[in-house]
């Protein structure tokens, strides 16, 4: 006969399992289901910050309230803003911002629960790469504390080793996870994989 202890650890790793899969079923989903409106996203972002570096976040459930950091070579100002709000577009155009552009970028993002988009720099055989992040909130996700869940997909230049998992190497020699920002990334496709967090960034 089961102890309750043996019971809640059964429970215990039959629920982490049954979260796993939906997690990696509702991401791979989620992306082919918003694909364009993603890839559009990660696009335009990467162009906007060409032009100058930036990036944006919802600060509230209901993605009304965005925080917005620009980065100079001397400091970051980061302002707080209501999307609706009148200082949005004059804080942009005062920063020479295409502010026509980024307020497209900042509606797209609130179509899919896309809560931050970011740039990060990593370095393969010491030379320097550029990936974007972009982190959603999932309404549709359901699975157990699925609330508490964030999923942040990255958009790598070319495509990425990964082992037989679907877990993303740091090269194919080594066999070596990589992790990025403390996490460990799956596969989605080539260039593209997902983690699952309980924070947004």
């Amino acid at each position: 006969m089961l102890t309750k202890l043996t019971r809640a650890i059964l429970f215990s790793g039959t629920l982490s399992f049954i979260l796993s899969c939906s997690l990696k079923k509702f991401s791979a989903d989620y992306y082919y289901q918003h694909e364009k409106m993603l890839d559009k996203i990660e696009e335009s972002y990467k162009k906007l910050y060409q032009q100058q570096p930036f990036t944006v976040a919802f600060t509230d459930r209901d993605l009304k309230s965005l925080s917005f950091e620009i980065i100079t070579d001397t400091l970051n100002y980061i302002y707080q803003f209501d999307i609706n709000e009148k200082r949005l577009t004059d804080t942009l155009v005062a920063y020479n911002f295409n502010a026509p552009e980024v307020v497209e970028l900042i509606g797209r993002m609130q179509s899919v629960r896309c809560t931050w988009v970011n740039k990060l720099d990593y370095y393969v055989d010491e030379k320097k790469n550029t990936l974007v992040l972009i982190s959603i909130k999932p309404v549709a996700l359901n699975a157990p504390f699925s609330y508490k869940k964030y999923y942040t997909l990255i958009y790598f230049p070319k495509a990425q080793y990964f082992d037989s998992a679907g877990q993303l190497l740091d090269k194919k020699s080594l066999r070596r996870l990589r992790k990025i920002s403390g996490e460990i990334f799956k596969r989605i496709n080539d260039k593209v994989c997902y983690a699952v967090s309980g924070n947004f960034r």
